[in-house]
This record gives C-alpha cells, sequence and structure tokens, in this order.
C-alpha cells in the first residue's frame, strides 16, 4: 500500500471546490489502496481528509503534536493517532509514514511542510515524490516564484522539474507511481 503524507490547511479554504476536488483526490486514492498520512487534526480540510478517507473505508494515520490533542484538535475515529512531542517531531514521523508526499491548498504550514521534503529529495535526503494538488490554480503563484529562482541563477532546471503539479487526482497517483528522481544536488 502506497502512503501519501497530506498536507494541507486546517481551514476549509473560502470556496467550496477545494472541498470538492480534496474529496475526489482522498476518494480516488484510497480507492487505489493507497494510504493516508496527515496531521491528526479534525479541522479544516485536514479533517475533511480524514472524514473521507475514512468514509471510504481507507487506513488512516494522524501524527499531532501534544500541544494540539491538548487544545481538543484532535481527530477522534483515526485508524491510528501518533502523539509528537512537538512540530519537528511530528514532521519527522510524517517524513517516516509517506512513501509519496501532496500538499493540498493550506496556509504557510502546508507551504512549509511540502517544501521542507521538496528540499530533502533535492539533496537526495529521500527519493519521494512532491506534489503540489493545484485546485482553482491555487499554487500558480508559488510556481511562477519558483521558475522565477530558476531564471534567475538560484535553481536548477531539474529541481523544479521533480515538483510534480496537477489537479486531477489520476494524474497525481500515475505520476507518484512513475516517479524517478533526478541526481541528488551533490553528486556530480
Amino acid at each position: 500500500m502506497l502512503k501519501f503524507g497530506v498536507f494541507c490547511g486546517s481551514a476549509p479554504g473560502n470556496h467550496a471546490i477545494y472541498q470538492q476536488r480534496t474529496q475526489a483526490l482522498i476518494r480516488y486514492l484510497v480507492g487505489k489502496n493507497a494510504g493516508i498520512v496527515y496531521g491528526g487534526g479534525k479541522v479544516g480540510l485536514m479533517g475533511l481528509v480524514a472524514d473521507t478517507a475514512l468514509a471510504c473505508g481507507g487506513r488512516v494515520t494522524g501524527v499531532i503534536p501534544k500541544h494540539l490533542v491538548d487544545k481538543e484538535l484532535a481527530h477522534p475515529t483515526l485508524t491510528e493517532l501518533v502523539i509528537t512531542e512537538d512540530m519537528h517531531e511530528r514532521k519527522a514521523k510524517m517524513a517516516a509514514l509517506s512513501d509519496v508526499f501532496i500538499a493540498l491548498p493550506g496556509g504557510a504550514g502546508t507551504l512549509e511542510e511540502i517544501i521542507e521534503q521538496w528540499t530533502w529529495a533535492q539533496l537526495g535526503l529521500h527519493h519521494k515524490a512532491c506534489i503540489l494538488f493545484n485546485v482553482n490554480g491555487y499554487y500558480d503563484g508559488f510556481i511562477d516564484f519558483v521558475a522565477r529562482t530558476v531564471r534567475d541563477g538560484f535553481m536548477k532546471q531539474d529541481y523544479l522539474d521533480m515538483l510534480i503539479v496537477s489537479d486531477r487526482p489520476e494524474a497525481v497517483l500515475d505520476k507518484a507511481l512513475s516517479y524517478q528522481p533526478p541526481k541528488n544536488k551533490w553528486d556530480k
């Protein structure tokens, strides 16, 4: 079973398309026997990811720091809930449990999580696909920014190319399964 590490917002977003496409993606992945690893919350897109996967009979592992459990934000009916001491441990545990990383719409935390995994992939610390689920063009501005880093000589095109961008669930899974990482940043 391929396990998708899902990074997404603790808010639902202002447009129904974010919830609709999140549900479509999760239904598709679970229907293809993928497992879900996510931040363990019951609110926003995070809660929707878990609720949708569980309703489809999927396996859902939540990873949440103790301070968020203490605020009663943990999802109550997950397949497994891992409680960590802090956010750093949470990200490390999610990374260890996941085979693929995907960012759905979200805020600064979502961006930080996917960028960290993408950076680790560039450095050869793992060989897992990093995907932006680009619902409603949500990540277009970010992709433009990253393309500028290539144009201005701060990143190689190979590292931009390794970031998978799609708004179609089928393409997300196909590209995750066929992903081949480039040579890592420091190999000659």
